[in-house]
């Protein structure tokens, strides 16, 4: 059953902002949420041989010492992660959500997440990971290789969360940016939501007949809609509007066939979204 919210957490900063977006998600599309922690396959690994680090002649109690220290800090490392799980089951028990389940698992994300993906109606991630205080010029590399990868979307969660009522969307006119339309459309998330949908470019007649075009399948869904062209740069004019309108989401296809398209791949969408202090979904 692909309807869950997947939601990843590893105990950073933005892992609680995950949760209340997860909440926030669920409350609107009564899907079920799958909290998800991964341990990196060096820190659940079984106890290593480390003899051939120690000199002949060495004493057999140091080795069993050494031993015993790696299968402690293996037993501690699944017990953080247990911890982190349950205080995320916290925050969404006090948001009010009841289906909650939860899943430790060993192994890389990206191949974790390529697994279980196919579970989820939507992927969800803290913009930076546990070095978030100490890397904040920096997004997560984990999150850049899953918007790489995945084929479902990925809401991008902002450090705090705050309730969404304006929604933002990068329009292009390529494949994901009709996509990512149509699953506005087809979404009860965006219900009763104020959706703006922005081209950065010029307002040529073929970008205004697109633009036409996905504000009349979103009023067709009862989503109230409107649109516009903004010149300049998008990683910049978007992320200004975004700031000035005080849109809470913005909402942009993986992959495109403008300007647009770098915002995934490439430094630009760093930039993108670290300058958005919003919620960003991905959508390929």
């Amino acid at each position: 059953m692909s309807d869950k919210i997947i939601a990843l957490v590893d105990g950073s900063v933005y892992s609680a902002s995950v949760c209340e977006y997860a909440a926030w998600i669920s409350g609107r599309t009564a899907a079920p949420v799958e909290l998800l922690h991964i341990l990196d396959r060096r820190e659940g690994a079984e106890t290593r041989d480390r003899s051939g680090a120690i000199a002949l002649g060495a004493r057999t109690a140091l080795l069993h010492e050494l031993a015993t220290l790696d299968a402690q800090r293996a037993k501690l490392i699944m017990e953080r992660g247990r911890a982190i799980l349950e205080d995320a089951r916290a925050i969404l028990e006090r948001a009010g959500v009841t289906e909650i389940t939860t899943r430790l698992r060993h192994g890389d994300i990206v191949e974790t997440v390529a697994e279980v993906e196919h579970e989820a109606r939507v992927i969800l991630i803290g913009k930076r990971g546990e070095a978030a205080d100490f890397a904040t010029g920096h997004l997560g590399s984990n999150l850049e290789r899953i918007v790489r990868s995945s084929h479902k979307p990925v809401f991008v969660a902002a450090r705090a969360f705050r309730p969404v009522q304006k929604v933002l969307v990068a329009y292009d006119g390529g494949t994901s940016a009709l996509k990512a339309i149509d699953h506005i459309a087809r979404s009860p998330l965006f219900q009763g939501l104020a959706v703006h949908v922005v081209t950065v470019g010029s307002a040529t007649p073929e970008v205004t007949k697109g633009l036409e075009n996905a504000k009349a399948m979103l009023q067709a869904a009862g989503i109230t809609a409107e649109t516009s062209v903004l010149p300049g740069q998008p990683e910049t004019a978007l992320a200004q509007l975004v700031e000035e309108a005080h849109f809470d989401m913005l909402v942009m296809g993986a992959y495109g066939h403008s300007r647009i398209r770098s915002l995934i791949i490439g430094s630009t969408t760093t930039a993108m979204v670290r300058a958005c202090k919003v919620p960003v979904v991905l959508l390929r």
